[in-house]
């Protein structure tokens, strides 16, 4: 079953011209874990949202929509905090602690400051 992260990388290497083979080659996979990835059989590895905003130099809108498909795929979300501050580390626990408790006027606002950030 196509997931949402998989339409967007199909319809990303279709819009450049790409077949599977070219993608794989710039994610440095093989062609056989980027089809089990487009096709949900796989989870995308977390590299790689980075990794794809800059190879396919992605506008902010396309930076959304992907964001917003690995949102609808994703069941969790693994940080890594080996290089972070133990204010951002601190900062991390709290939000996950208290992740379920948060309404929507407070995601909101998380959203506007994150944003905020994207915009420097």
């Amino acid at each position: 079953m196509l997931t949402s992260i998989g339409k967007f990388l199909k319809k990303l290497r279709i819009d450049r011209g790409e077949i599977l083979k070219d993608m794989a080659e710039k994610l440095d996979v093989t062609v056989s874990f980027l089809s089990a990835v487009e096709n949900g059989k796989k989870h995308m590895p977390g590299t790689w949202n980075e990794k794809i905003c800059n190879l396919y130099n992605l506008n902010q809108m396309q930076r959304q929509e992907f964001t917003t498909a690995i949102a609808e795929t994703e069941d969790a979300i693994l940080m890594n905090l080996v290089n972070a501050s133990l204010d951002k580390r601190e900062l991390a626990v709290s939000f996950a602690r208290r992740f379920d408790n948060i309404d929507d006027a407070q995601v909101e606002e998380i959203r506007k400051i994150l944003l905020r950030g994207d915009n420097k």
